[in-house]
């Protein structure tokens, strides 16, 4: 077993998680087996009780594990299956070794933080690293663990000693260190300045752990004067100082490291073994394929999300990232405006009515509408307004967990008639309550007492249902959940007999996971949180739902049994990567005209480009020969300059 540990320095959010998750899918394109562990050194068993102000969102496993959000980037990235057991705490570690303490495991000795912390630490990481997580048996070849936080802080100190010591416990050729710094470059003088570093790389030294590559943050690429600085400092070759700067999407983290010949590196520090990479080029096809997508899409499709964290966009990380998959599945760039649901209820007309019109002019030209989870009361009205609107004005819309509880409120009041309808979270003693507390909940307990994890949904006659169909009309889905309230099973006859339908249920049939309306172009609330199993190339079946109906190609993908016509098919190279492989790879092309192709992909390719847009042109504008020579002459006149 190899260990890569990611430390990072200066300053927290530096994107010590993308770049674990970028080294991960390179040590995967060259046939490795690769399991991620994350490091939390706060003292919460989990991250389930956070504020998603506090940390952004709370990501949820199969298992049921309320984990950093950092693991869905390992998951989305990696396509694996991660258990709680893959993040560990600082409350996590010393609840273990209090537990032992308390069965007498230690023999009457005096527990202290070295060696029991950091012995219960080392343990943990050796014996979650041999877990397969890519639904085979095979264990894991490397481990990339990433260590939250800074080097500094106090509450890692202890990680910090206990992986000093795993390097003997390993040997030296088995674990390798990456230390990942800020360097600034201020505006006034535009310099990058290499000090923060410096101070960070002597901390992380001065603790026991030597880097054995210092990879750079900046906004732009740094100078080679500044690598060979930093170098000196590290006591590294300049070629283990990696430059990584600011990418216009994730996708193009992994390429960025690549060409910086990182696997050769980490081949000779590993003793890895690896043979001549013959997946170099698939590899770079693959990520540099999904980045371009990225970057040169034009075409946008508008959509507002209605929640009640706007202020901070990591509380709706897979949220937006599942909008993203979609939309890039589409062949369209995702705009996705915030709306904090606040402001779009009837007092702040008066109180706040900047902020009030400004909500709802998003709201208003938004092309489709999300309204996600969340807890407590605050803000809801406005939520359910948000519901409101989006039925009566046709607009496609997606209600996850707390928001398909809102669409329910609204359509009990609305069309039931029941004006008094409120979920009891809300209002406790509702006289209408069409959303209630699940049974099982343990109240005066909140930490890992919802109902979590990966659940079974089963579609009940649904056969013409639009979610059923793009779902792949399997008679059920597994999807994971987060929540303590459910629709009232008493309500149901009533809502189903005014035209809320719904069409998937728990395994008893009486928790309700899925509804729809009929005479919508779009209208589906879900229980479960989708956003948690969607992958780059394998969109969310709601998400994408939502996205098709946003660009008014729904009907017609259900039309062709959910499959894009060739001609919208846009081809993936061949990989070998199960990601890649049992993905969607078939992509709509925008119907619109698409003749602004950039000169640089003009020069670079003039026929294929001529082309491409030339087919395209012809299918978007009318079918008049003057019209189809006059965009010739356009494109072929800018293929002459």
């Amino acid at each position: 077993m190899k260990y890569v540990l990611v430390t990072g320095g200066v300053i927290s959010g530096i994107g010590k998680g993308v770049i674990s998750s970028s080294l991960g899918t390179l040590f995967k394109s060259h046939g490795l087996k690769v399991t991620p562990i994350k490091i939390d050194p706060y003292i919460n068993i989990d991250a389930g009780t956070f504020s998603p102000y506090e940390h952004g969102e709370v990501y949820v496993l199969n298992d049921g594990g309320e984990v950093d959000l950092d693991l869905g980037n390992y998951e989305r990235f990696l396509d694996v299956t991660l258990a709680k057991d893959n993040n560990i705490t600082t409350g996590k570690i010393y609840s273990q070794v209090i537990k032992r303490e308390r069965k007498g495991d230690y023999l009457g000795k005096t527990v202290q933080v070295v060696p029991h912390i950091t012995n219960a630490i080392q343990d943990w990481v050796e014996r979650v690293a041999h877990i397969p997580v890519d639904g085979t048996n095979d264990k894991p070849d490397i481990c990339i663990i990433e260590l939250g936080g800074t080097i500094g802080d106090i509450e890692g100190m202890a990680f910090i000693e206990a992986f000093r010591q795993l390097e003997f416990r390993v040997k030296r050729e088995n674990f390798c260190n990456v230390h990942v710094s800020l360097v600034p470059a201020p505006k006034t003088t535009g310099e990058h300045k290499t000090k923060p570093t410096q101070k960070s790389l002597h901390e992380l030294r001065g603790l026991g752990l030597v880097p054995d590559m210092v990879f750079c943050r900046s906004s732009t690429g740094i100078s080679q004067a500044s690598r060979n600085k930093i170098a000196m400092f590290a006591n590294l070759e300049e070629e283990k100082v990696i430059s990584v700067k600011d990418c216009s999407s994730i996708y193009s983290v992994p390429i960025l490291l690549e060409e910086q010949n990182l696997i050769p590196l980490f081949n000779e520090r590993l003793q890895l073994k690896l043979p001549n990479p013959s997946k170099r080029m698939l590899f770079k096809s693959k990520w540099r394929d999904l980045a371009l997508r990225f970057d040169r899409l034009r075409e946008e499709v508008n959509i507002c999300l209605v929640g009640k964290y706007t202020s901070l966009e990591d509380a709706y990380t897979s949220v937006s990232k599942s909008l993203r998959h979609a939309a890039l599945g589409c062949r369209y760039k995702l705009n996705l405006q915030y709306v904090e649901s606040d402001d779009l209820e009837e007092e702040n007309r008066i109180e706040k009515p900047v902020k009030y019109y400004e909500a709802w002019r998003r709201l208003c030209s938004a092309q489709g509408v999300i309204v996600p989870g969340g807890f407590g009361c605050r803000g809801t009205e406005g939520m359910i307004l948000a519901c409101n609107w989006a039925r009566k004005q046709k607009i496609p819309f997606l209600g996850v967990c707390l928001g398909m509880q809102c669409a329910v409120i609204e359509y009990a009041r609305n069309v039931v008639g029941w004006k008094d309808a409120q979920s009891t979270e809300f209002q406790q003693d509702t006289t209408t309550p069409v959303v209630i507390e699940m049974p099982e909940h343990h109240t005066g307990e909140m930490g890992g007492t919802m109902r979590l994890g990966l659940r079974k949904t089963i579609f009940n006659s649904a056969k013409d249902s639009v979610i059923y169909k793009l779902y792949g009309s399997n008679n059920y889905v597994y999807e994971r959940h987060r929540h303590r309230y459910e629709v009232n099973p008493e309500k149901i006859d009533d809502l189903t007999k005014a035209g809320m339908f719904f069409v998937g249920k728990d395994e008893t049939g009486m928790r309700m996971e899925i509804l729809e309306l009929k005479d919508h172009p779009f209208y589906v609330g879900v229980q479960y949180h989708p956003e948690y199993l969607s992958r780059p190339l394998k969109p969310s079946p709601p998400y994408l739902g939502l996205i098709l109906a946003s660009v008014n190609m729904l009907e017609k993908y259900i039309n062709r049994d959910c499959k894009f016509s060739p001609r919208e098919e846009l081809h993936c190279p061949e990989s070998s990567d199960e990601e890649l492989t049992n993905s969607r790879t078939q992509t709509p092309t925008s119907m619109t005209d698409d003749m602004t192709l950039t000169a640089q992909s003009i020069i670079a390719k003039p026929d294929a480009a001529v082309h491409s847009t030339l087919k395209r042109s012809a299918h978007s504008v009318s079918s008049s020969e003057t019209s189809f020579v006059e965009k010739k002459r356009a494109v072929e006149a800018t293929v002459q300059q």
